[in-house]
């Protein structure tokens, strides 16, 4: 997984796992779900990001099972 913010178009764009991105579907009008040939997500774009979401306060954690 890989998470890339783009500072110049405010933009975050979430790339849960590496596959060819077969369609691109409308959430809403600033969210992108990006899936594969079979429905599953490959990857999120929300743009006006600053606005949409807590970019600083940012963190991951993994927790162990």
């Amino acid at each position: 997984m890989r998470v890339r913010y783009f500072e110049d178009t405010d933009t975050l764009y979430i790339e849960l796992r590496d596959a060819t991105v077969a369609e691109t579907r409308d959430v809403d009008e600033n969210t992108l779900i990006d899936v594969d040939e079979q429905g599953r997500m490959v990857a999120i774009t929300i743009e006006h990001a600053q606005q949409r979401a807590e970019l600083s306060n940012f963190a991951f954690e993994r927790i162990a099972a």
